[in-house]
């Protein structure tokens, strides 16, 4: 495999990878809230959008590849 299949493939591996953990981190800033942990819950949520925003720049540098 070239080079630049391989960094397609990592790459694509990477943006499945976050979207398991976002799905894991929804769950447990939803058990934060329900312990009534908001400032717990508002910073995974923070983590979530950021992971989202990373999976955004990952999908376009995928497509430039």
């Amino acid at each position: 495999m070239d080079q630049k299949r391989k960094l397609s493939v990592v790459i694509e591996h990477w943006i499945e990878h976050n979207e398991s953990h976002m799905g894991e981190y929804k769950k447990w800033a939803q058990t934060a809230g329900e312990l009534g942990l908001n400032l717990v819950k508002a910073e995974i949520e923070e983590a979530v959008s950021k992971l989202s925003q990373s999976n955004q720049h990952l999908k376009k540098a995928l497509k430039a590849v």
